[in-house]
């Protein structure tokens, strides 16, 4: 039997929550793992990546897994296709700004890690809460693309992130 992971985005859908809930779940003994791909420094944390081939030849030389490394460029792809739709250019020519600096591209590879480790037949999740009314453009087109529920009523701040909105776009398959 599949095991299902739940992940809770009523209150926080940060790539820091959702990180903390995977790292959570994962268990204890392959939690290293996870720890190894994010603590690795072939990408340097303070690193700018500025662009999406910038962020898959960083992601090539990660420690990590090539079924790890192939799913962090898949969430960067479902990022630069946001920011293409946002400054209507083409993928090759978006640029990333926090979402390109190396400790958060670790982050997303550590994100992929627990999941590999975690191995979960499905993902199913909470409608994404804490969205402003006027979330990051590119926020608000993944979440507007993939059609992910929003939580009413709505937290203050920025709650979900481009960064995470990709996560949860590449990996949710229902909300409840």
């Amino acid at each position: 039997m599949e095991s299902t992971l739940y992940l809770d985005l009523s209150t926080d859908a940060t790539r820091k929550s959702i990180f903390g809930q995977l790292v959570a779940a994962t268990p204890e003994q392959r939690r290293g793992n996870i720890g190894v791909v994010v603590g690795d420094d072939s990408i340097p944390a303070k690193a700018h990546l500025h662009d999406l081939a910038d962020v898959e030849r960083a992601i090539g030389t990660s420690v990590a897994s090539d079924w790890t490394k192939e799913e962090a460029k898949q969430v960067y792809r479902i990022l630069a296709q946001a920011e293409a739709q946002v400054h209507g250019c083409a993928i090759e020519e978006t640029h990333f700004h926090e979402v390109g600096l190396g400790m958060t591209v670790r982050e997303i590879l550590g994100m992929c890690a627990a999941i590999e480790q975690i191995g979960p037949g499905k993902v199913i999740a909470s409608r994404v809460h804490g969205v402003l009314d006027i979330p990051a453009p590119a926020t608000a087109a993944i979440l507007e693309r993939y059609r992910i529920p929003l939580a009413e009523p709505r937290l203050e701040g920025e709650l979900c992130t481009p960064t995470s909105a990709a996560f949860i776009a590449r990996y949710v398959e229902e909300y409840q």
